[in-house]
């Protein structure tokens, strides 16, 4: 089985969202261009812009590059860039700078010496050495100057080899070394070191704060991410460096700053092949927040896209397929039903929590509705099913934890953010019973299946109903939202979508 490219229980055509800031930082890029538009200084713009800034820009190297490499690079004067930097200082208030490709030492002092200077509020240094090809865009007579910039940033972005290369150390193996050598490096330069997984391998992409001066909550602030499976990665690094610096103008909380720019640029990498740019690895799509926003659907779209890669993973999944087969030994099945019971108690809380958030009558009395019907069901569970059979009464682990992460959204979410959350027990477990429904029927409906009662339930047309109901009415509040709301939307809806590969995976692990 595998996850369609769009919901067959609910089709969408539209990926998109639509961000709004209730300001509008001035956001300085120091930085090289690429004229192909996808990394740099185009990059920052557009990242700039899409965060809801206003960009401004001073060129510290010309590059001839495209999405397949980089041929040339020419470096300008040094006193060049400087006169740049003072004519942009001397008439503008700078809130944030992002500084990237440098070049050489003599760039790099001239950064350095205008940053002692003006002491803008806000430094972000992606220090750019490699570029995603693989061809070097920085000197390496000029790494010891670089590495004289670093205590002067508030936030360094480093991918895994540049993060290794700035210690002076191999390239982190795994997630765990990649932590640690961001924990050396935020102590030997006293600030803030975001740690990310992009060039790692697996189904995650995590990306973690690190600082070990007490500036954040705690030493290491890890934000979860899904890998997006694309080679559309040209200019990642300069588009999250240069989203994070204008955010935090806004914020003023590099944790809230992640939580919102990560989910903007996992659409900017779903979205990236709308954009058909080159042959190689092709840019990002800044401005997928922008494009069809007003088109019905477009939101769930992009929550849609988000959530194949987990629904994906739910099909692989043994218990899913000896489901499907009859194969699915006995306690596996008894543990995932009275787990299923504990949870929609819980769920059916988070419901009524919607309809009282709800804006309009209409959705008070769908949402009250559908928390009545988590009872009755979770009733009928224990009436019908679990009655006669031996399963574990208490909460699992994962059922433990995939309510708590609902309940704590419902307690301190918007309307929007509770729908976000809700979503994926409805949307997935639609699919996946339409799935497991249709091949029970392609199959003859054998008499002899061992679930063939628990499959047919699967069929439910109003359960299908229902789910294209919570859709609509999630796309709804995701088109209303803020920017920073659509952020935190996707953020609750990428991990509930966790939680549901979860607990189709917890018989095998706990029965």
């Amino acid at each position: 089985m595998t996850a369609s490219t769009y919901s067959s229980v609910y089709p969408l055509d539209a990926s998109a969202d639509q961000t709004s800031a209730r300001s509008i930082p001035r956001v300085l890029s120091i930085a090289g261009s690429d004229p192909s538009g996808g990394a740099g200084i185009q990059a920052d713009l557009k990242s700039i812009a899409a965060l809801g800034g206003y960009g401004m820009a001073a060129i510290t190297a010309l590059t001839a590059q495209n999405t397949v490499g980089v041929s040339a690079v020419h470096v300008p004067p040094a006193h060049f860039l400087r006169q740049q930097l003072e004519a942009i200082s001397g008439d503008i208030t700078i809130d944030a700078v992002k500084i990237g490709m440098l070049g050489d030492a003599a760039v790099i002092d001239q950064v350095r010496a205008w940053l002692e200077e003006v002491r803008p509020a806000v430094v972000v240094l992606d220090p750019v050495m490699v570029a995603t090809s693989g061809d070097r865009l920085l000197r390496e007579s000029a790494e010891k100057a670089l590495r004289s910039l670093l205590p002067l940033a508030d936030l360094i972005t480093p991918n895994i080899p540049e993060l290794a290369m700035l210690l002076g150390e191999p390239e982190a193996a795994d997630w765990a070394s990649a932590l640690e050598q961001g924990k050396r490096l935020a102590a030997e330069y006293g600030n803030t070191v975001l740690v990310k997984g992009g060039h790692l391998p697996g189904p995650e992409c995590p990306d973690a704060l690190v600082n070990t001066t007490g500036l954040l909550s705690h030493d290491v602030v890890e934000v979860a991410g899904p890998r997006v499976a694309t080679i559309n990665s040209h200019g990642t690094g300069c588009s999250l460096s240069s989203a994070l610096a204008t955010v935090q103008a806004r914020t003023g909380n590099w944790e809230a700053s992640l939580r919102e720019v990560k989910p903007w640029l996992l659409g900017a990498l779903t979205t990236s092949e709308d954009l058909q740019v080159g042959q190689g690895n092709g840019p990002v799509n800044h401005f997928h927040s922008l494009q069809r926003a007003s088109a019905p659907g477009a939101f769930a779209a992009t929550m849609w896209k988000a959530a194949v890669p987990e629904l994906e993973s739910i099909y692989g999944l043994p218990f899913i397929q000896q489901l499907q087969s009859g194969a699915l030994p006995e306690r596996d099945f008894n543990y995932y039903l009275a787990q299923d019971a504990i949870y929609l108690n819980g769920y059916s809380r988070v419901l009524a929590r919607a309809g009282a958030l709800a804006p309009t009558e209409e959705e008070q009395l769908f949402w009250a509705k559908a928390s009545q019907q988590c009872l009755e069901v979770e009733s009928e569970l224990h009436r019908n099913w679990l009655s006669t059979r031996e399963a574990p009464t208490g909460t699992g682990p994962v059922t433990k934890s995939y309510v708590d992460h609902l309940l704590a959204t419902s307690a301190s979410g918007s309307y929007a953010v509770v729908l976000a959350a809700i979503l994926p027990c409805y949307w997935l477990y639609a699919e996946v019973g339409q799935q497991l429904h249709a091949a029970y029927v392609d199959a003859g409906a054998p008499a002899d299946h061992s679930y063939a009662a628990w499959l047919k339930t699967y069929a439910d047309e109003d359960f299908a109903a229902a789910t294209r109901k919570a859709i609509n009415l999630t796309d709804a509040a995701g088109l209303a939202a803020s920017g920073a709301e659509r952020g935190a939307m996707m953020e609750a809806f990428t991990q509930s979508c966790r939680y549901e590969t979860a607990f189709f995976d917890a018989p095998r692990l706990f029965a």
